[in-house]
């Protein structure tokens, strides 16, 4: 029996496919972790020794003096989920791997997520490998404003804009004026 599979779905750069795209897969998800600033160069090298990666990213919008940026970071930084059958030797390969510090394991043999943990996060991840709020805002929705000199102010959502940002509606002294607001300074009212 073959100790690889064929990873072609899962990209080579720990993209987060959708968690229909494998729905039968029998192998099962451990966490890897990584050494200090390992994560393209464990990636990689996982890929090339045929391992399935998963690395689930966040859209990050920071304030950097006057304008706003917006990058993505690990949902759990230091790690990342690797997919391999425990019962064969080649996972052992992972501990030496560059870029990657040990799997996490409880004794002698790693440990396994929860299938069902995994599958879920797979499933709220886009085809780029960025999760997904639960609660996305469309045009026409109220949210309420969670933080900043507008807290606890009720908006209409205007249009959202390509990089995450939300063009809001407020209502102030009989005007509606427009601002644009991060993701996470709104929720659903």
């Amino acid at each position: 029996m073959n100790a690889f599979r064929d990873h072609a779905a899962f990209g080579v750069t720990g993209s987060c496919p959708r968690a229909d795209a494998h729905d039968a897969d029998p192998y099962q998800w451990y966490a890897a972790q990584l050494k200090p600033n390992g994560e393209k160069i464990a990636l990689r090298n996982l890929a090339r020794q045929g391992f399935a990666t998963f690395l689930p990213r966040l859209r990050k919008t920071e304030r950097n003096k006057r304008q706003f940026k917006a990058s993505t970071r690990p949902l759990f930084p230091g790690y990342v989920f690797v997919s391999f059958d425990p019962t064969e030797g080649h996972w052992r390969a992972i501990n030496s791997t560059q870029g990657v510090s040990r799997i996490v394991s409880f004794g002698v043999r790693p440990t396994a997520l929860p299938g069902a943990f995994v599958e879920a996060l797979r499933g709220r991840c886009d085809a780029d490998g960025l999760l997904q709020s639960v609660d996305a805002l469309a045009p026409g929705d109220r949210a309420m404003v969670l933080d900043g000199p507008f807290a606890d102010f009720v908006v209409q959502v205007e249009k959202v804009s390509d990089d995450h940002r939300l063009w809001v509606l407020f209502d102030l002294m009989g005007r509606q004026t427009r601002v644009a607001l991060p993701r996470e300074s709104l929720r659903r009212a």
